[in-house]
Parts: C-alpha cells; sequence; structure tokens
C-alpha cells in the first residue's frame, strides 16, 4: 500500500466469499461491511516473591470479531444456503476477501478472513408505505483468524 497524504475513501472495495471461481464463489454487490477487528486477550500473572507490586500482561487468546456483509437482495439464494447448510451441523468455512480499492479502481490492501461461517443473516425491513428503500439482506461472519495485506 502506498503511503500518500488523503487517506483512501471506504468507498471502493470488493468481497469475495470463497476460494475459487468454482459456484461457492460469491463475489461484489455488498454496500456495507463492518466489524474488521482483532484482540489480543491478556493474562494477568503476578509471582508472589516478586519485587515490583504491579501484574505481568502475558499475550493469550487472539479473537476475531464478527464481520458484517450488507447487500442488496437481488434473489441469489447461495448466503441464505450457506447459514442454513451450517444450521443443519456441515462444517463450510470459507475464505472471505475484503479488498480496499483506489480511485483507479486499483488493489490496495486487503483483509482475510480465515475459516468463516455465517452466523446470522438478517432479511430486508418492508413496508407497504413505501419509501424508495432498497430490500437490504446482512450477512454476519465469524472467522478463526483475520489477515491483513499490503498489495
Amino acid at each position: 500500500m502506498a503511503v500518500r497524504d488523503n487517506p483512501y475513501g471506504a468507498f471502493n472495495f470488493m468481497v469475495k466469499l470463497g476460494d475459487g471461481g468454482g459456484e461457492d464463489q460469491v463475489s461484489g454487490g455488498f454496500s456495507d461491511v463492518s466489524g474488521l477487528g482483532n484482540e489480543v486477550k491478556f493474562a494477568e500473572y503476578r509471582n508472589g516473591n516478586e519485587a515490583e507490586n504491579h501484574v505481568r500482561k502475558i499475550a493469550n487468546v487472539n479473537s476475531t470479531d464478527d464481520v458484517t456483509l450488507k447487500r442488496g437482495l437481488i434473489g441469489d439464494p447461495r448466503l441464505f444456503s450457506w447459514l442454513k447448510a451450517t444450521r443443519e451441523g456441515e462444517y463450510q468455512p470459507m475464505t472471505v476477501t475484503i479488498t480496499l480499492l483506489d480511485e483507479k479502481r486499483t488493489h490496495v490492501c486487503q483483509w482475510v478472513l480465515k475459516f468463516a461461517q455465517p452466523k446470522k443473516w438478517v432479511g430486508p425491513a418492508l413496508a407497504a408505505k413505501g419509501g424508495g428503500e432498497v430490500a437490504m439482506e446482512e450477512l454476519h461472519l465469524v472467522a478463526e483468524s483475520i489477515e491483513f495485506a499490503s498489495l
């Protein structure tokens, strides 16, 4: 990723679910991605005979925040089918790649969610009065790890 004076916009990005180009892959079309985060938990430890009266912090378990993907409802059943398979006990983790693009649509950096699985699907809010809103769906994912790469 090139270092520059102006930060990159958060509005040009691509999402790819799946490793290959087969039918398991769902690409693009998402309007929002949120929840990209990672946390290292620390264990507190202190020897009883330590000279200093403070607790040591020892790096422990690493956890990844849940990620939410939102998109306009387009009739593609694969996201809901993936959740259904997970509910029925099928282990179908995927690699999810989120790529940030610059103004020229050049790949800038990416976040790779490893062993991602669907946790929750939310369908559209419907209102008979109208109002011009788009029917949206969202998918909440859990992942075992997240990696960041500059491109």
